[in-house]
């Protein structure tokens, strides 16, 4: 499994499936519908293109998930896909039912489909954080996890079906939803799911190449084979999260002339004419980092691509820039401007040449001892505690946003996600990166500076472990789990305060867990405690 931060969150690994492939698929569903005497197939004069156009926008993995005893399924992805052009439209769903597991039934009921009066959102929350790669089938799920963590075995997780004396009146539907594809779309679903009391079995999750989602649910969980009350359920589930399905491109703010406006010209305004850009040295789905030289001095550029700028993104951009400017801390990377001047778009900071945490552990493989350990954690301890002094929440902390110089010391990076706190003190907004995500970010639920506290136990695991979190799984059954309660294994070998500490920074009630003040505090003195423990065994030659 690949599970480098390039990785689109909801990917999972290619099949293999020797000579089968996806033109094979399209000839035996096109004859089975005219064998048929599908009403389309035989009135419809371009409808073998149609057809040919439909398994074009979609990835080989979607062929292979073609259920041939049910062809006509493809007509209506097909025909989801066209509603979900219409934005007033967005997301578009289908709903039926399937089976009773207990007497393995095919019986359909009447297929209805529903849309709803929305907006949708596009939106570039990270550079890393798009799906770039096909979408595969993500394997049936059983989310019934137990709440101790610790007793959680990952074949619990991952089991398929419960076992036969529990299912005997257990009803399946299934749930297809179309919409604009955009980061963490999956997890904004499969909460909305859960929220009206359904458990996700199965996902089978596509991205179109022109930028659509074409997401397949197979749940249990509604009480009754009726469709009508299940339509309802949903409409209701997404008007109240109405706000976060969509961002309008007509409430683009003028947040980069409002930033720009804010400072005397020239201050930290970057001239582009002064700097040299030099080899990319990161790449994403909205832009590149690369590295350069401003003024003599070794910078890293942040570059976006102009054919991708939005509203969403200048907006992001601003922020970024907003928040940048405000901070100056030893543990934080430091902020030397930014070209404001649209289409060329860019932030400079330092060049951190140490590379990220990420990279350090797992592909240049190494394994800390304890006290290199300590001494990175409290870095991001000091650099999270100077954030959230100054009500900022990163929203996106993880080792691949933790940065090196030359004496490895570690500074937190990347702001694009980042945001002040406003004075209520919570956002609701989903954000970061799923394995390293807390449940109630997860669960689209208020959140507060608490979310960077939790994960901060998970990059304190990785520290420990030198392992990437829930490596087993895919990252949107990551998420599923952990909002069922799931944590990652503890380490046996741990330092005991360690374990301690990672347990209740990520414990589920946000409250329950620690500032990174005190947080801080606790590291601090445990490695004085350590350091005290070596100088002691060095005096005595052990």
């Amino acid at each position: 499994m690949d599970l480098t931060e390039g990785v689109g969150e909801s990917s999972s690994p290619p099949r293999s499936f020797g000579s089968f492939n996806n033109y094979d698929v399209r000839n035996d569903v096109y004859n089975r519908l005219v064998e048929s005497r599908h009403l389309q197939a035989l009135t419809q004069p371009d409808f073998r293109e149609q057809l040919d156009a439909h398994f074009n926008r979609l990835p080989a993995s979607y062929g292979l998930d073609v259920n041939m005893d049910r062809v006509e399924d493809v007509l209506i992805h097909q025909k989801l896909l066209t509603l979900a052009k219409d934005p007033e439209k967005r997301p578009v769903y289908h709903t039926r039912f399937l089976e009773s597991i207990s007497t393995g039934t095919d019986d359909d009921e009447d297929e209805q489909f529903t849309s709803n009066v929305s907006t949708s959102r596009l939106s570039c929350n990270e550079i890393n954080e798009v799906a770039a790669q096909p979408h595969d089938r993500l394997g049936d799920l059983n989310l019934d996890v137990r709440k101790n963590a610790k007793d959680v075995d990952e074949r619990d997780v991952l089991e398929s079906f419960p076992r036969r004396q529990d299912i005997s009146h257990m009803l399946t539907h299934e749930v297809i939803f179309s919409s604009i594809d955009k980061p963490k779309l999956l997890s904004q679903l499969s909460a909305l799911l859960s929220d009206i009391g359904l458990n996700i079995r199965e996902a089978h999750v596509f991205s179109t190449t022109d930028g659509y989602s074409l997401d397949v649910f197979v749940v249990d969980g509604w009480p009754v084979e009726d469709t009508d009350g299940l339509n309802e359920a949903i409409e209701k589930a997404i008007a109240r999260s109405e706000g976060s399905w969509s961002r309008s491109s007509h409430s683009h703010s003028s947040g980069v002339k409002a930033i720009v406006a804010q400072e005397k010209p020239g201050s930290w305004e970057i001239d582009r004419r002064l700097l040299k850009i030099g080899e990319r040295i990161a790449s994403g789905s909205c832009g590149d980092l690369h590295r350069g030289i401003y003024l003599g001095q070794d910078v890293a550029v942040k570059i976006l691509r102009s054919e991708h700028l939005n509203a969403a993104l200048e907006d992001e951009f601003a922020q970024e820039v907003a928040i940048l400017r405000e901070v100056h801390h030893r543990n934080v990377v430091r902020f030397i401007g930014a070209c404001t001047k649209s289409p060329h778009l860019c932030i400079v900071t330092e060049y951190m040449p140490g590379g990220s945490l990420y990279d350090y552990l797992h592909k240049s493989r190494n394994v800390l001892k304890l006290s290199e350990l300590l001494k990175f954690a409290i870095h991001v301890c000091k650099g999270m505690e100077y954030l959230h002094r100054n009500d900022i929440i990163h929203r996106d902390l993880k080792t691949a946003n933790l940065l090196m110089d030359t004496n490895n010391v570690v500074k937190v990076a990347d702001f694009g996600v980042a945001r002040f706190q406003t004075q209520g003190g919570v956002m609701t907004a989903e954000t970061g990166t799923y394995r390293w995500m807390a449940p109630e970010v997860i669960n689209h639920q208020p959140y507060d500076q608490k979310a960077d506290v939790f994960s901060f136990a998970i990059v304190l695991w990785e520290l420990v472990t030198a392992k990437v979190p829930y490596d087993t799984m895919t990252p949107l059954q990551a998420a599923l789990g952990v909002r069922q309660g799931l944590r990652p294994e503890l380490p046996t070998n741990a330092h005991p305060k360690l374990l301690e500490l990672m347990q209740r920074c990520w414990d589920a009630v946000p409250s329950n867990r620690p500032a990174f003040s005190d947080i801080a505090v606790e590291l601090e003195s445990l490695a004085q405690e350590v350091q005290s423990q070596d100088n002691s065994e060095a005096a005595n030659g052990t």
